[in-house]
């Protein structure tokens, strides 16, 4: 290479991106940190608190005051915490709370950097999947993914499935308070499966996963909240999903992980009864990349590169869809599994919400 084949650099654009760079290095630093706080139960204890100094919080949550006074100022610089000086004491405001604290919040998101911080623990793995194209089985994460997923959804899910995804399904909500036959396909630690038999006891409740610790968690889950009489949890696919003359399934957020999701579609239309209905809830993506190219995208694209897409690829056909599908091809998959009526029911700002039936 000679000096004419070096592109000239745009000094206000190489420091832009230095920037760009330096905030992403806070960013990813503190988010460990967040994790941290997390799990020591550091949020929690500000909680409503109002100020309160490093000795104070480090004595409440069994934590050494020393470490806990460094997170304090890593808390203030990103503006999760609000620094006083003239007392040198911190605060979490009630909006960070909601985010940071508050686990039946719908915006909580704890569980998403529980999630993040597994995935840093399986570089190694991502690393040897990039150069040789292999899969990543869900079982073959670091555990908290599985615990970090659970937390991450189960917010969105309480605020939205029996408020308002259900309802947007045309005749389902009626069905459910008459007694319904549903199982939910992909259900992980049954968060899903257990929110919809406590709105509607007169139903039954099917949770498949092929994850047996996922399934394991899901029941000690029913048992504890008392739903486990209408509700069970099976080891199945959606290609093989036993049973039939369901009236509605539901996929949430998990065709785009199956490596076959054309034939567990295909498999699920069999098995819905003849006016049943499919609920497919997945990640929120315009159908192009231009379309993807802002926060969400990034964080959704970052989370399918290391979760979603390995995961697919570790399966048969392994499609490898990814988070971001975009609605146009979700619907190519129902179209190709047999399913005649599709339609989008409703959206929130990171998911969309599809109805299709036979």
């Amino acid at each position: 290479m000679t000096a004419t084949d070096i592109q000239p650099i745009d000094q206000g654009r190489l420091e832009a991106f230095v920037g760009q760079a330096v905030l992403d290095m806070g960013a990813a630093i503190s988010g460990l940190l967040l994790h941290i706080g997390d799990r020591l139960g550091l949020y929690k204890a500000m909680a409503g608190a109002g100020p309160i100094t490093s000795a104070t919080l480090a004595h409440r949550t069994g934590t050494a005051e020393r470490y806990v006074r460094e997170w304090l100022g890593n808390q203030a610089a990103g503006g999760y915490v609000v620094h006083h000086p003239a007392d040198g004491t911190y605060e979490l405001p009630p909006e960070q709370a909601m985010v940071v604290a508050n686990e039946d919040s719908p915006v909580f998101l704890g569980g998403a950097f529980e999630t993040i911080a597994s995935c840093y623990a399986d570089h190694d793995v991502f690393v040897n999947a990039f150069r040789t194209g292999a899969g990543v089985g869900w079982h073959e994460h670091d555990d908290r993914l599985f615990s970090g997923v659970l937390r991450f959804f189960r917010p969105g899910y309480a605020a939205h499935l029996v408020e308002q995804w259900l309802p947007t399904l045309d005749g389902v909500v009626d069905k459910l308070r008459s007694g319904a036959s549903v199982a939910d396909v992909g259900c992980g630690f049954g968060a899903s499966t257990i929110i919809m038999a406590q709105a509607f006891e007169r139903s039954s409740f099917v949770g498949f996963d092929i994850h047996q610790p996922s399934i394991d968690a899901a029941r000690e889950a029913a048992d504890r909240l008392g739903v486990s009489r209408r509700v069970r949890f099976d080891i199945a696919p959606a290609k093989d999903l036993p049973g039939h003359g369901y009236d509605l399934v539901c996929l949430f957020d998990t065709l785009h992980d199956m490596g076959d999701p054309v034939g567990g579609a295909r498999r699920i239309r069999q098995a819905l009864a003849p006016d049943g209905t499919l609920l497919l809830v997945e990640p929120a993506a315009g159908d192009a990349v231009e379309d993807n190219l802002n926060p969400v995208g990034r964080a959704y694209y970052g989370l399918s590169t290391v979760i979603c897409t390995p995961g697919s690829l570790a399966q048969d056909v392994g499609l490898g869809l990814g988070a971001q599908a975009g609605e146009r091809r979700l619907t190519a998959v129902l179209h190709e599994a047999g399913f005649t009526h599709v339609r989008r029911a409703t959206e929130t700002p990171f998911n969309i919400v599809l109805e299709a039936r036979p």
